[in-house]
């Protein structure tokens, strides 16, 4: 069974190559970051995936978005997502397809060998395996959050302006245009109902339904 792994920490990404081929897999190439993950994908056609959700740059969803664009280039792609917490609305959006071949497993399951190769395997048969404390966050009712609507980067801006960032700053620091800082702003106001007429407020108040609700 041919296996490409997406991992940034070494150590991790080692250590789960050797005990992957002490029980029989073919780890076909072990990358550290999205754009490595998806070539390696492309060039290796593997039976199943083991991706990080966390990858390089930004270390917040490379891994998961790499591994759901995966699945759309090829359908099915079997997918064995590795976090070091519950990331609820990532994990909800990788089982959304119903199509099955999906896991997600908290690190700390990875030492437990037998347990993680036999979730692998499972994975690589079509079945979905989640960890019993995703299944858990997942199912749970969620209490209202003026938050849950913003995107991932969106998220990020905002708590970003919590620190105190001018748009300038937070453009150097995420890469991006200052123009694409203005439209997530505007975002964010948007999907907060922070009206127009307070915008001398407004950044404020963003600012501050943030820190309320961390």
């Amino acid at each position: 069974m041919r296996v490409v792994i997406a991992e940034d920490n070494v150590l991790l990404a080692h250590g789960l190559e050797l005990m992957l081929t002490a029980k029989g897999f073919e780890v076909a190439a072990v990358t550290g970051d999205a754009e490595a993950f998806a070539a390696a994908v492309d060039t290796h056609r593997p039976d199943v995936a083991v991706v990080d959700v966390r990858l390089p740059p930004g270390f917040r969803d490379e891994g998961i978005r790499a591994a759901i664009r995966a699945r759309r280039r090829r359908p099915g792609l079997p997918v064995l997502v590795l976090s070091q917490y519950v990331e609820r609305s990532y994990a909800g959006e990788l089982v959304a397809d119903g199509s099955g071949g999906v896991g997600y497993l908290l690190k700390d399951r990875v030492g437990r060998v037998a347990a993680f190769t036999d979730a692998l395997r499972r994975v690589a048969a079509g079945e979905t395996v989640m960890d019993p404390e995703v299944i858990a966050q997942l199912l749970a009712p969620r209490a209202h959050d003026p938050l849950a609507s913003l995107t991932p980067r969106e998220g990020e801006v905002l708590a970003l302006m919590a620190q105190g960032l001018d748009n300038t700053t937070l453009a150097e620091r995420l890469v991006i245009t200052e123009n694409a800082v203005h439209k997530h702003i505007g975002n964010i106001f948007a999907k907060l109902g922070l009206s127009p007429a307070d915008t001398g407020h407004r950044r404020v108040l963003a600012v501050l339904t943030h820190l309320s609700h961390r």
